[in-house]
């Protein structure tokens, strides 16, 4: 299959596009490098530095490369600054969005795998959570992830789109080649391996009071290559629909701040700080849709497993990418 993947220099993307190559399809990425870095993509996918609303560039990039499917990555994703420009998330992650969504539709496409996220949920009912817990984000990010996933919905509907949308609960981990290199760093495994890298003095714990076994939040981590699986599963022809991405089972920030202990053998400081405000107890997803109705089936559900993946690759790649 001939896929074009936006947002293929980012962490995520990378990955994917690592994976789909090893899987025989062609790839083309796009990506205007103000997140991603060109030294993350693999040189055998076809790269183009551009922005995903020129309608002209996707459009020809669709056209010379015979594209059937899209799988779309690029946005931007910080929950914080979305708080404090939200506009810039409403026309970069919707309205650029709905621009390459057309520009695709419009040039024959007929498959659109989507990065959503478990954010579109806000503060959930219940625990774990599935795909039918009413979504009611509590942040611009959150929101512009929902209002794209129903733009998806009506092309369907009006046009017969076949499209995926995975909602990821916390990516992490790395690849052998590619890692987690964030020009802003908000996600805790990287940050807290920072200091394993003498890098930082300590790390932060945000809240210490909350209604967990040790007080700090519960997060549910899933292994960027699993992740990456889950995108290759979801070009098949006939699926279709919402699927949460996670492994099930929920890690509190202390669990994981003494497993990068473990694997780094250095001794990381830790402050605690107040709560962040909007921050649940525990996110953990129930995936058992991803697993029946695509045929999912992570190999790296342990944290040991995702923390020793990243932390062989930031050792190996202490200062990032080279660009």
């Amino acid at each position: 299959m001939n896929v074009l993947v936006t947002g293929g220099a980012g962490y995520i993307g990378s990955v994917c596009v690592e994976e789909l190559l090893k899987a025989g399809h062609l790839v083309v990425v796009l990506d205007n490098l103000t997140e991603g870095h060109r030294s993350a993509v693999s040189e055998k996918a076809h790269f183009m530095e551009g922005n995903l609303g020129d309608e002209a560039l996707v459009a020809g990039l669709i056209k010379d490369h015979a594209i059937t499917a899209v799988i779309h990555f690029a946005a931007n994703a910080l929950v914080g600054e979305s708080m404090q420009n939200p506009g810039k998330y409403f026309l970069n992650n919707v309205g650029n969005g709905a621009r390459l969504l057309e520009t695709a539709v419009k040039s024959g496409v007929r498959k659109f795998v989507f990065s959503s996220t478990c954010a579109t949920y806000g503060p959930p009912e219940r625990v774990p959570i599935t795909e039918d817990v009413p979504q009611r984000p509590i942040n611009p990010y959150g929101e512009s992830k929902l209002m794209f996933e129903r733009i998806l919905q009506w092309y369907q509907t009006v046009y017969g789109l076949e499209f995926v949308a995975f909602r990821y609960f916390n990516a992490a981990g790395a690849s052998v080649r590619f890692g987690e290199n964030h020009r802003v760093e908000s996600h805790l495994i990287p940050n807290v391996l920072k200091v394993a890298l003498g890098q930082a003095k300590q790390c932060e714990i945000y809240g210490t009071d909350y209604p967990t076994p040790d007080g700090t939040c519960i997060r549910d981590y899933i292994h960027i290559v699993d992740l990456a699986q889950a995108h290759m599963l979801a070009l098949a022809p006939g699926k279709s629909g919402f699927f949460n991405l996670g492994n099930g089972e929920g890690y509190s920030v202390r669990e994981v701040i003494q497993m990068c202990e473990k694997i780094s053998g250095a001794i990381i400081p830790a402050i605690e700080k107040d709560r962040r405000p909007g921050d649940p107890p525990r996110l953990v997803a129930a995936a058992q849709k991803a697993k029946s109705e695509l045929g999912w089936n992570p190999q790296y559900p342990k944290l040991e497993d995702i923390v020793a993946s990243a932390w062989r690759w930031h050792q190996k790649n202490p200062h990032g990418y080279a660009d």
